[in-house]
């Protein structure tokens, strides 16, 4: 017995004195505890499942032994005689599952920054707000791994960041980091992974980010870098000998940038898009980039032919030249290189030569020849090439019908939009191209009516049939797709029932943009969409009724078209649920009532348009509420976001990637005198408000004057009253203020001479009096004087109309000339020479016939002058 007992002891002292040296330190799990608490602090409101992700974090276990932490006890060569420490931590996406997602403060990683054995660690994903704590990461000088992307860190680097010798990965995308790179980042020497774009970085590129003779990817697309590399740089850039992969796109490069890197030996993948190149391709690119795979040189102004020296390009799969000025003939050598996956060569001024013959290709890839001067039927050699998986011949003048070999392929995107096709779509063109992602046909001359064998293309994405002349019902099984995202089948002349989306349907699908605007459809207004439905159009088609209230389940909804229906009713309190609204087009339909107080309670509201209804009463006081309406516009473009639906779609198909670029409607509003459009990817540019057409009454509310991000303000023809609001000054981004055919009175507010963006002011058909002000944009604008017209008593240079200089009214009639001498005595003396006989003889008249006078007898004497004679006397 005595063994056995010996045995216990040691395993006992194995288990307390051992053991405890093989978990994490006590200072690094309550370190890791006090995260947590932090953790659970900002999602206890919600119904959160962080607490489930870090469930395995309690004070009784070992903390080596969590989720996302890892010691040197697990790693691939642990070392047995070194202290037990965590030495990775994988913190990503703790609120993801959380709507909306919590406002994180920096200050919540303080607890992590003693854990100074971490060599990886990952933030990423967790909507971290604040500059990033540079005192903190100082601490951590083993890191070797750190990724804080996908959060949004502001304000410029810590120079403590640049102070971690052992950092080889660092990445920050998609943060707001601002101003420049720093010079301190030189001294990451074994750094062979920086990884920053989507941010707002600026200035040049510092010459000692040149010097890291480790890196192999540098990635900065999505900023606003910029500058030229002195030549005195040019040549330091080749001190990059191990980079390998090099994304600049999205920034503001200018051609010096694309002559520098050609230095690159090893260079593999160059992305230079969207930058300020303006010159022509250089001769030799082919022979001094040799290992390049991946060339990207899209949307710039890049000019001259295609270098003949890219025939060298033996390892070249994908090529981006759309978007650019290019000249010339496309070569036929495009199309031989062996390992081609994309050629892009779209949007430019190339011509394709039809004589030219193309060898047959059972390889796939994707191919764009977007205005390209195609003409005729489709060229016979792209049935040739059977791998395409992605062809697009939009904006061309192709004709003909639908090609039937198209069918005979395995394309899952096919883009023949803006062209001049005709005929109807094949009826089995579902069922051959089932594998079909995206089908973009608008703009052409299609006719006919819809396949019903829709339901068989189960993965389709995007549809677009817009502007064409298709007929007759919509399918049911169009909307069932569970993978459909973008729908638009506007103007055509479909009519018949509307497809139903079942409930069932609604959670599940991804449906987020729907148009079906200008058809033929009627009856009340569709009340079941998906509920991720962002953008949702059915203008110009002849719906009535009111609108439907479970509109509100569209907890995303951003843009509801409804413009030019028959819609009556009042406009409903509920409108104000849908707190996503941007865009609210009611224009042209028959709504009564006045405007609910409740819709200024849409604060993400741009654009309203109620215009050409019977809308009574005042306007509501409450329009200041309108945040949308009220924060500036930024100075740059930035599409209203669709999410999953934006402007450009990328997918992997096959293992590449292929962008696809698609144009959405423009928004059509009233916009200085005449219905225009708006892009899609400027909305965020416009906020526009227009209650004209209608009965409104009452005085022009001054809360309006707050909206000092209006572009357009249109309250004309109603029956507005009182006197303009001098604080319409606050309109700094106003560009057309329209208030004509109304009852206003009073002057124009001196205040508008503040507006230094206004063009057109109209303010004809009232009761405005006094001098229009000629001060500031007032003065110097080109004014028609229609907009002034048919008021009380307007004055000013605008309509050449002097005013009195003290009183600011119009000067008086002037006075009528003085008659000529020569008329007046004629007139008074006629007047005597013909009244004076005139009257004398009726006199003479009137007496004779009462027998006044008496008149001697006829006498044969001879005739003696006339004596007088005697009045009053009679005979006997």
């Amino acid at each position: 017995m005595e063994r056995p007992c010996q045995l216990l002891t040691f395993f006992g002292f194995f288990f307390f004195l051992i053991l405890p040296c093989l978990s994490c330190p006590e200072y690094q799990k309550q370190a890791l505890l006090q995260f947590k608490s932090s953790i659970l602090a900002i999602t206890s409101s919600f119904n959160s499942s962080a607490d489930s992700l870090l469930q395995s974090w309690n004070s009784s276990s070992s903390c080596c032994g969590w989720d996302r932490v890892e010691c040197n006890d697990h790693s691939p060569n642990p070392n047995p005689t070194s202290k037990v420490v965590i030495i990775n931590l994988y913190l990503d996406d703790l609120f993801t599952n959380l709507s909306p997602q919590p406002r994180v403060e920096s200050t919540i990683l303080a607890p992590l920054f003693h854990i100074r054995s971490l060599e990886e660690l990952s933030i990423l994903g967790n909507n971290i707000q604040g500059e990033i704590p540079g005192v903190g990461f100082a601490n951590l000088s083993n890191l070797v791994f750190l990724d804080m992307s996908l959060n949004n860190f502001s304000g410029p680097f810590p120079p403590q960041l640049f102070q971690l010798p052992l950092l080889q990965d660092l990445h920050l995308n998609d943060n707001s980091v601002s101003g420049q790179l720093p010079s301190h980042i030189g001294n990451l020497t074994g750094l062979q992974r920086l990884i920053l774009p989507g941010n707002k970085l600026s200035g040049p590129i510092p010459p000692q980010l040149f010097h890291l003779p480790l890196l192999q990817t540098l990635i900065l697309d999505g900023n606003s870098l910029s500058g030229e590399v002195p030549a005195q740089e040019a040549g330091e850039i080749g001190n990059l000998t191990s980079l390998q992969n090099l994304f600049l796109s999205g920034n503001d490069f200018s051609d010096t940038m694309l002559v520098s890197v050609l230095c690159l030996k090893r260079l593999e993948y160059l992305d230079l898009s969207h930058n300020d190149l303006s010159m022509e391709i250089p001769t030799e690119i082919g022979n001094l980039l040799p290992n390049i795979s991946t060339l990207a040189l899209s949307n710039n102004r890049l000019t001259g032919g295609i270098p003949s020296s890219m025939q060298k390009l033996s390892k070249l799969g994908r090529l981006y030249l759309h978007n650019n000025l290019l000249t010339g003939e496309i070569p036929s050598w495009l199309f031989e290189f062996k390992d081609l996956q994309i050629l892009y060569l779209g949007e430019n001024r190339l011509m394709w030569n039809n004589n030219l013959e193309i060898a047959p290709n059972p390889r796939p890839y994707s191919l764009s020849l977007k205005s390209c001067g195609l003409f005729g039927e489709v060229p016979k050699w792209i049935s040739t090439q059977t791998g395409l998986d992605f062809l697009d011949l939009s904006k061309n003048k192709l004709q003909g019908a639908f090609p039937q070999w198209f069918l005979k392929m395995e394309l899952k995107g096919l883009i023949l939009s803006d062209n001049e096709f005709t005929g109807p779509l094949p009826l089995d063109l579902f069922s051959r191209l089932h594998d079909l992602r995206v089908l973009t046909l608008s703009r052409n001359h299609f006719s006919g009516e819809f396949p019903i064998n829709i339901r068989d293309a189960t993965f389709l994405r995007i549809l677009t049939l817009s502007d064409n002349n298709f007929s007759g019902p919509i399918p049911q099984s169009l909307i069932i797709g569970p993978h459909l995202r973008l729908l638009d089948l506007s103007r055509n002349r479909f009519f018949g029932p509307f497809p139903v989306f079942y409930p069932e349907a609604q959670l599940i699908l991804e449906l987020a943009y729907i148009d079906f605007s200008y058809n033929s459809f009627s009856s009340n207004v569709p009340d079941a969409f998906p509920e991720k439905t962002r953008f949702l159009a059915f203008g110009g088609n002849k719906f009535s009724g009111g609108l439907p209230f479970n509109l509100t389940k569209l907890s995303k909804l951003q843009r509801l078209e409804l413009q030019d229906n028959n819609l009556t009713g009042e406009l409903p309190n509920f409108l104000s649920q849908i707190s996503t609204l941007q865009v609210l087009n009611l224009r042209n339909n028959s709504f009564q009532g006045s405007i609910p107080q409740s819709i200024c309670n849409l604060s993400n509201l741009q654009i309203l348009d109620v215009s050409n209804n019977n809308l009574n009463g005042e306007i509501p006081k409450e329009f200041h509420n309108l945040i949308g309406m009220i924060n500036e516009p930024p100075n740059s473009p930035s599409p209203i976001t669709l999410d999953a639906i934006s402007v450009d779609f990328t997918f992997s198909w096959l293992s590449q990637e292929v962008q696809l670029s698609l144009e959405f409607k423009d928004l059509v509003v009233n916009w200085k005198d005449s219905k225009q459009g708006i892009s899609t990817n400027k909305l965020n540019l416009y906020t526009l408000l227009d209650l004209s057409n209608n009965q409104l009454s009452g005085q022009i509310p001054a809360s309006l004057g707050a909206l000092k991000a209006l572009k357009l303000l249109n309250i004309s023809s109603n029956k507005l009253s009182g006197k303009i609001p001098s604080s319409f000054g606050g309109l700094v981004n106003i560009e057309t203020l329209d208030l004509s055919h109304n009852n206003l009175s009073g002057l124009i507010p001196p205040t508008l001479t503040k507006l230094q963006q206004l063009t057109i002011l109209n303010v004809s058909n009232n009761r405005l009096r006094g001098k229009i002000p000629d001060g500031g944009q007032m003065g110097t604008m080109v004014l028609d004087p229609n907009y002034f017209a048919n008021n009380s008593g307007l004055c000013g240079i605008q309509i050449r109309l002097p005013c009195f200089e003290d009183g600011g009214f119009p000067l008086p009639p002037p006075p009528l000339p003085p008659p000529k001498l020569t008329h007046e005595p004629w007139f008074l003396w006629k007047g005597v020479w013909i009244g004076y006989p005139i009257s004398f003889l009726l006199t003479f008249g009137i007496m004779v016939f009462i027998g006044y006078f008496t008149l001697p007898p006829p006498s044969n004497r001879r005739r003696r002058p006339h004596r007088p004679i005697e009045v009053g006397r009679q005979r006997n």
